[in-house]
């Protein structure tokens, strides 16, 4: 301003005002103003670097959230026999474009020889992450060798329970897949196939830095004891494969399709739906456990001379065990949560298992809770003697039924009950029921402190979240063969309302 005005409200002008000259400022040096800068620069970086952290924080936070967002606000009764939502879901496992056709025989990296372990369904896990595994080395993938020494002691081959022909051609397109290394080329070898153990969990870049160098080098490769040897997380195009791998190509033999769908039309005609219960109760398995199971020292002699049987397991608390829901519910327990979920006792179910610790007298309980009781046995009858040496034959007439059943319980973590949860979601969210048992275990032991509406009022209370609805899938939550989230997509509004059997997607 040029002018200033004095409180009487004469004018002077500004040079009268500025009659002191100011005191000369030394000058700043550059090194002061770069220090300022870099810190300024320093400090920016610090809280956009933070910020970055914390919104990484919450997407994480919302990826372990439901992967689909229902309608939280219905908290009322659910349908024990469907979920009101499956209709909004299907089964997707087709590839992406950007996902190239396998690569021929003939330039390939060489042959990759797998032998998988466990009992059916831990072996299925295997064969299943091979597949992904053959793609991820560019090999070709020899038709998975099964396991003859487990417990199970089944001589079965792959060609005697999986239909190798199907298996191939469904694959065709991903990895190319062969039922033997040519005889020529193993005559041309210098040396035996090498043998190797990968750790558990081996996320790609393992086998791209370990097995592959290996693979190129000696042209055929064979990996002992494959099961769950292939990480959780990895590329979506590759958890698309695994579930093309697991959900269509793995298909059963004819003459045990035949007979696993001759039992589910056989309890189609005595009830229009059915649950099917899997249970697992073998003495080793119990023993394995650690638990207790209220059969008294009997109980605790026998299961405690099996269990020496492992040299290396360590001392367990049953009572801890059971307190952290470690320990599998008893076929009464199983039952009880039935009813309190508000299954009748006119429900026909039918019980997939193999030995029964206890036999006849464990079953009992369940049996009286639910009278229209069935097995393979009481159902197939003389058509099931073909199939008694062969343990995994049996397990996958039982994989059958239990796969069509209108619900699927179980009373166990093991690997048959996390591959039919996984199944049964990604085709089409079908009802499966899974105990939260550390908070029922408690609740069951103190039923008897409580009226029976009290009790099942309870039960209900604690199952949810643990009945198989769309929004109990999480990314990153348990094994992807149980929790296939990669492979489930949502369907658009429009669709809704027309085919709602929540059906899948081929390739």
């Amino acid at each position: 301003m040029a002018l200033f005005q004095h409180q009487n409200g004469s004018v002077v002008s500004n040079k009268h005002v500025f009659i002191r000259a100011r005191p000369q400022r030394k000058p700043i040096s550059t090194s002061v103003i770069c220090g300022l800068m870099l810190f300024c620069l320093g400090m920016i970086s610090l809280l956009t670097g933070h910020m970055a952290s914390e919104l990484e924080r919450y997407s994480q936070r919302l990826s372990r959230q439901s992967l689909f967002n229902l309608d939280e606000s219905n908290k009322g009764p659910i349908d024990i026999w469907k979920s009101e939502y499956a209709k909004f879901f299907y089964g997707c496992s087709e590839s992406s474009p950007k996902f190239p056709d396998a690569i021929r025989e003939k330039e390939s990296n060489g042959y990759l020889l797998i032998a998988a372990s466990g009992g059916l369904n831990q072996q299925r896990t295997g064969i299943s992450d091979a597949v992904v595994v053959a793609r991820i080395l560019n090999a070709t993938l020899v038709v998975p060798e099964l396991d003859h020494n487990s417990y199970w002691k089944d001589d079965s081959d792959f060609v005697n329970i999986f239909d190798v022909d199907w298996f191939i051609s469904y694959l065709a397109k991903d990895v190319t897949i062969v039922k033997r290394v040519p005889d020529k080329f193993m005559r041309s070898m210098e040396k035996p196939p090498y043998t190797m153990r990968v750790p558990r969990k081996s996320p790609p870049e393992f086998y791209l830095d370990q097995v592959l160098p290996i693979l190129k080098r000696r042209h055929v490769l064979q990996l002992t004891k494959f099961d769950y040897r292939l990480a959780n997380s990895i590329d979506e195009d590759l958890q698309k494969l695994r579930c093309r791998a697991n959900f269509h190509a793995l298909r059963f033999t004819k003459p045990i399709q035949e007979l696993g769908q001759k039992l589910v039309m056989k309890m189609r005609e005595k009830a229009t739906r059915f649950i099917a219960v899997h249970l697992r109760l073998e003495p080793d398995m119990l023993a394995f456990s650690g638990c207790y199971f209220g059969g008294g020292d009997k109980e605790r002699y026998e299961l405690g001379e099996i269990r020496k049987r492992w040299e290396t397991l360590p001392e367990i608390d049953a009572v801890a065990e059971w307190r952290r829901g470690k320990c599998p519910l008893t076929p009464h327990e199983l039952g009880l949560m039935l009813r309190a979920l508000g299954f009748e006792n006119d429900t026909y179910i039918y019980v997939a298992s193999g030995e029964i610790y206890g036999g006849e007298e464990t079953l009992a309980p369940l049996r009286d809770l639910f009278p229209n009781f069935y097995t393979k046995e009481m159902l197939a009858n003389e058509d099931l003697k073909p199939f008694l040496p062969y343990s995994s034959c049996l397990a996958a007439i039982d994989f059958i039924v239990c796969d069509e059943s209108d619900v699927f319980v179980t009373n166990n973590k093991g690997n048959m009950a996390k591959i039919l949860a996984g199944r049964r979601r990604y085709m089409g969210h079908k009802r499966t029921i899974r105990p939260n048992a550390k908070r029922l275990s408690p609740l069951l032991r103190e039923r008897d402190q409580m009226d029976w509406n009290t009790f099942a009022e309870k039960v209900r209370t604690v199952q949810r979240g643990f009945m198989g609805e769309p929004d109990e899938m999480r990314v990153g939550r348990g094994e992807f063969h149980e929790y296939p989230y990669s492979c489930i997509c949502q369907k658009p509004a429009r669709d809704v309302g027309g085919n709602e059997s929540g059906g899948h997607q081929g390739k």
